[in-house]
This record gives structure tokens, C-alpha cells and sequence, in this order.
């Protein structure tokens, strides 16, 4: 039976089992496996215990290697590949009994006083959140989906909760909210995505689909307890695989992060 999880703080709230390794529990979800963006915020979360420095996360990369099973625990085993004065690094490994489920690199790094130069901002014309229908598929993460054309997804999005102001929760809040727009964008490049004239409707019908690797650039913190933009652009399939390519705005159009994920994407053959 999965666990009860209804919100963030709980989702983040780790067990420590021996040094640098963790236990963390996550809820059901409508379909079947573990949300992605829950291990890999896990997995933030886990590498964050390991460092007591004013550190923060940059970037991290992580692959995901098999689905999750939300009946089970998972454990989080986090590797201190180095600590710099500017820069730490770590590697985390998710695992259930089936064996590992995610390999995370993550790096961070200390604040400096740099040039900030921002080239990017959110589109214009974007309705607000408040104009637009709800459309979560669970109480943790909020979702307001913008109707998009062609090989594009984008939808506002907000961990459910006041976080307040530790910037570790909202690195992790934004590592959770990041694994849900790229997959839609990635196969919107597929001819035979389902909403195409003649074709089914119901994704599962027409592929075998999973995230297959994922990576985050955190370029300026936010809050996202709040409502953020999140616009993906699908980049092409090739051998099973979509790349989905996007960034993260504030609604002040401030440019958080931008994320990549490929995607398996294969048709289904029976």
C-alpha cells in the first residue's frame, strides 16, 4: 500500500539510516510508478543533508534507470565526491529492492558577487494562472496548462504549501515540479502523438514512454511555493527518443532555470 504523503515538507522530511544515507516515502500515482520528480527532489534533498556550508545547488544531472514502486520506501546513498571551497559535489543513488532507480550528479556552489545578466524572458501575451483551469493529478504539485500548438508545452506550476523562505526546500520544490511539462513537450515532435486525426487519444495506447535522463540548471533562487512559467520546445525523435528543451520564469519574468529531458518514446507494437 503506498504511503499517505498529502504534502512537500512530508515528501522532504528524510530518515537518516546510517552516515549519508536516507529513507524517503512518496504517495501513489495515477500512473502506477513513482513520479520522477519526486526521487529526483529526494535526491536533491539527501545531498543537501551532507553539506553544512552555504553551498547551493547549480546544476545537477540525474538518469533515471527504473520505475519507482510507491509501495517502498526508497533510499538515497549519497557519495561526497568533493568538497572545494567554491564548489562541492555529490553523487546520490536512489534504490528499492529491484535495485538502483536513479543515479544523481549534483554540484554547488558558493555564492559570488558576479555579473548577473539575464538574455531571456517568459512570452508575452501568457494568461495569468487565475485565468485557467486547474488540471492537478495530485495535491502536491498545482498545474494551470496553457493550450499550446505544435511540439510545445508550457503550464504554470506551484508546490502546494508555504515553503517560506529556506532555499534549500525551494531547490528541491522546483527539482520535483521540473520532470512534469518536458515529457509532453518531447512527444508533441512524435507523428503519431495521440490527438493527431485517426489516432487514439490515450498516450498509453500508442507507446511505451518513461524519462530517461534529466538535468537542471538553477540559475537564480525563486519561490516555487508561488506560481512559476514552465516552457518546453520538443526538439525531434530519433532511435525511441524525444528531447525535450525548456525554461522557468517567475511572474516577474525572471529567469529561474531551464531543464532538459530525453524521453524513451517507443510505439507500441501489440
Amino acid at each position: 500500500m503506498a504511503y499517505d504523503v498529502t504534502d512537500f515538507h512530508t515528501l522532504m522530511a528524510l530518515e537518516p539510516h546510517g552516515p549519508d544515507v536516507f529513507v524517503g516515502i512518496g504517495p501513489a500515482y495515477p500512473w502506477g510508478r513513482v513520479y520522477g520528480g519526486q526521487v529526483v527532489a529526494q535526491a536533491l534533498r539527501a545531498a543537501y543533508a551532507t553539506i553544512d556550508t552555504p553551498h547551493f545547488v547549480h546544476s545537477l544531472h540525474a538518469y533515471f534507470i527504473r520505475g519507482g514502486d510507491s509501495d517502498e520506501p526508497i533510499r538515497f546513498e549519497v557519495d561526497r565526491i568533493r568538497n572545494g571551497r567554491s564548489f562541492l559535489t555529490r553523487r546520490v543513488v536512489a534504490r528499492q529492492s529491484m535495485g538502483p532507480i536513479l543515479n544523481l550528479s549534483a554540484s554547488f556552489q558558493v555564492r559570488e558577487d558576479q555579473a548577473d545578466v539575464q538574455e531571456t524572458a517568459s512570452s508575452e501575451g501568457v494568461p495569468a494562472p487565475n485565468a485557467l483551469a486547474a488540471t492537478d493529478w495530485g495535491p502536491i504539485l498545482q498545474r494551470r496548462t496553457i493550450p499550446q500548438e505544435g511540439a510545445r508545452a508550457a503550464c504554470w506550476l506551484r508546490v502546494a504549501g508555504d515553503l517560506g523562505g529556506d532555499r534549500v526546500l525551494q531547490d528541491c520544490a522546483l527539482a520535483f515540479a521540473s520532470d512534469d511539462i518536458p515529457t509532453e513537450a518531447a512527444s508533441r515532435s512524435h507523428p503519431r502523438h495521440p490527438g493527431v486525426a485517426g489516432l487514439p487519444e490515450d498516450y498509453d495506447e500508442v507507446f511505451v514512454g518513461a524519462s530517461l535522463d534529466h538535468a537542471i540548471w538553477f540559475h537564480r533562487p525563486g519561490r516555487h511555493d508561488d506560481w512559476v512559467l514552465h516552457q518546453f520546445e520538443g526538439h525531434g525523435v530519433v532511435g525511441a527518443r524525444g528531447l525535450g528543451l525548456g525554461r522557468v520564469h517567475d511572474r516577474n519574468g525572471v529567469h529561474l532555470a531551464t531543464i532538459a529531458q530525453e524521453i524513451l518514446i517507443r510505439e507500441r507494437t501489440r
